[in-house]
């Protein structure tokens, strides 16, 4: 398969440079792997060891012998979590090698999920999320291609539309009635596939727990526990409200989307570009990609802002003390109401962004920019 050079390979190597561990966490099939072994080639010796493959870990049937054996090379362990018990032994072993770059740590699940981790590398260890690919790695100039199938690499590079949609229907069946068993999740995948058609038919709404909780016939408690499944397994993103010192009164309620529009297309039925643009998730799903796209290298606060009132953004960037409007939408004429101008007044913000399928930039009114997503990645992102 074509190898997709990543944003995060440098930082990944500076990071092990200067750390004795470096966990890249992600969702399954986002790449993790791939990325790893193109890592693993500027470092002689270096030993991967996949923990889903039985050969592989029996190969750590005495892990502390075989880090004693292998000391001094980079050693990259896939899917940790299938072995969370190996964090403590990893705390003796860094410590006793006392160097850096030792341990190159693959995840498909949180920080949280894998609990250990914080638990028994603090100081040593520290984090990467990788998300599916990003548009600008793809240098590819259909936007629209993109949206509709998402950036997981098999999706993504896939011969046609047809293949990339049976992918995408794979990985959701495999995720749910297996992946999520060996997380060591007990609960049933045909509650969690309707919960997550419901989020997919509500993308980028309000969440409502108890509405989810009576049409799948448990508690709001379940529903908030599943939901935290789902992100936590970097399917799911709850975005918060942002928060803002305005005075005013805002919308509290965190709103739901899948992180990934190929997946949300294909819970929704969606095959093809034309399908696509006459479906209502439309324009959900052009937010869904620009805000992802934005908060993969984002390391400053974010959030939505809304009021009772009206007033709306959303997504609101701060870092440093200064504040940017992002507004999505998914028409090559974009028209913003009131709304917008009000929350632009009422959060002092220093630069306001609509983004749109645009080709190029140009200003609207009150200092407010139309601009295409990917002059929005570089002015926010100039390193890329």
């Amino acid at each position: 398969m074509q190898y997709i050079q990543r944003i995060e390979s440098a930082r990944i190597k500076k990071y092990l440079e200067n750390f004795p561990a470096v966990a890249i966490l992600g969702p399954r099939q986002c790449g993790k792997s791939t990325l790893a072994r193109h890592l693993l080639k500027d470092y002689p010796g270096a030993i991967f060891l996949d923990l889903e493959n039985p050969e592989d870990r029996m190969k750590l049937r005495d892990p502390g012998l075989f880090f004693h054996l292998h000391a001094g090379k980079l050693i990259c362990l896939d899917e940790i979590q299938r072995i969370p018990e190996l964090f403590q032994i990893l705390r003796s072993v860094i410590d006793a090698n006392n160097s850096n770059g030792q341990f190159l740590i693959l995840g498909s699940a949180s920080r949280e999920l894998i609990h250990q981790s914080s638990e028994s590398l603090a100081g040593r260890l520290v984090y990467q999320e990788l998300t599916p690919f990003q548009f600008i790695e793809t240098k590819k100039e259909s936007l629209f291609g993109f949206q509709l199938r998402g950036g997981f690499p098999r999706s993504f590079l896939a011969v046609d539309d047809e293949i990339s949609f049976q992918w995408r229907r794979s990985f959701i069946s495999a995720f749910l009635e297996q992946d999520l068993a060996l997380l060591g999740f007990g609960y049933p995948p045909e509650t969690m596939r309707k919960l997550w058609m419901m989020c997919a038919h509500q993308q980028g709404q309000l969440s409502n727990l108890s509405r989810l909780g009576q049409s799948l016939g448990v508690s709001h408690t379940s529903v908030r526990i599943y939901l935290d499944l789902l992100r936590d397994t970097y399917m799911l993103r709850i975005l918060q409200p942002f928060d803002a010192n305005t005075g005013k009164r805002v919308v509290k309620t965190p709103k739901v989307y899948l992180r990934d529009t190929g997946i949300l297309h294909a819970l929704l039925n969606i095959r093809s570009i034309e399908d696509l643009l006459g479906h209502p998730v439309f324009g959900p799903s052009w937010e869904t990609m620009v805000i992802e796209q934005l908060l993969a290298g984002w390391e400053g606060d974010y959030g939505f802002y809304r009021t009772p009132a009206g007033a709306e953004i959303d997504l609101v960037l701060e870092k440093k003390g200064k504040i940017i409007a992002i507004e999505c939408k998914a028409s090559s004429v974009p028209i913003v109401g009131r709304g917008f101008y009000s929350a632009v007044e009422e959060l002092e913000i220093d630069h306001a962004i609509i983004v749109a399928p645009v080709v190029d930039k140009y200003p609207l009114k009150n200092g407010v920019w139309v601009m295409p997503l990917n002059d929005v990645i570089i002015e926010l992102f100039p390193e890329h």
